[in-house]
């Protein structure tokens, strides 16, 4: 009997993230998740670490819309959750899902998002992200998006583009449903925001969220995010 949900996650060159990911991952597959995990060609020993530790790991091309589609074709799932490597879900995401997947007017959604780092604006940033969601129905990859797989197939699935495939799918999905705005914090690493500085960081993510809404490509886009 398949499981009834899926936690989907895409992986490139995070070999210094992997080892605290597999162990957040571990007791999920203990409680009987489905353990997707989809590296995109990583040049560093990722793929090694991950099936040393006792996961099975899909290898493909390079691109995270890419792999979670190729992670979600491959399980028979009822629910589908797409998780960053630097994210991790709160305690009682199993039952919080659960309720979901046999809530029939619940079709997808999200976690409020926590960012972790050393900034001190960080929860100011966390909390401005979550109401944005919860204002605009868009969700952000970093907040573990969740859909229930027949919704997920109907709308094609990710677009395959290598950034802003998270509010593309939202775009899709939000046409069908607003989406479930689960309060529980799922937590995210600060990195980017650490190493760039926040006001550069904040700068930089509403200047590619306003070219891209403008109609600039996600391959210029990426460019400027990588």
């Amino acid at each position: 009997m398949p499981a009834e949900i899926a936690l989907i996650i895409p992986t490139y060159n995070e070999a210094r993230e992997l080892p605290d990911l597999l162990e957040h991952l571990l007791h999920w597959k203990k409680q009987g998740i489905d353990i997707i995990i989809v590296d995109g060609g990583s040049q560093d020993n990722s793929v090694e670490i991950i099936k040393a530790i006792g996961f099975n790991v899909i290898e493909t091309n390079k691109g995270r819309a890419k792999q979670m589609n190729v992670g979600a074709w491959s399980t028979e799932a009822k629910l589908l959750v797409f998780l960053h490597a630097d994210t991790r879900l709160p305690d009682n995401v199993k039952s919080l899902l659960e309720k979901e997947i046999h809530n029939p007017e619940s079709r997808w959604g999200r976690f409020d998002l926590k960012i972790v780092g050393r900034s001190l604006g960080l929860p100011i940033v966390s909390f401005f992200v979550n109401l944005r969601s919860r204002l605009t129905s868009i969700a952000t990859g970093d907040q573990a998006i969740f859909v229930k797989r027949n919704v997920f197939e109907s709308v094609g699935g990710f677009k395959d583009q290598p950034l802003m495939e998270d509010i593309e799918l939202s775009k899709s999905l939000k046409g069908i449903s607003r989406p479930k705005c689960l309060t529980a914090k799922v937590t995210t690493s600060g990195r980017r925001w650490d190493k760039y500085g926040l006001l550069k960081t904040i700068w930089l993510m509403w200047s590619l969220r306003w070219d891209y809404w403008k109609g600039v490509s996600p391959e210029q886009l990426a460019k400027r995010y990588s």
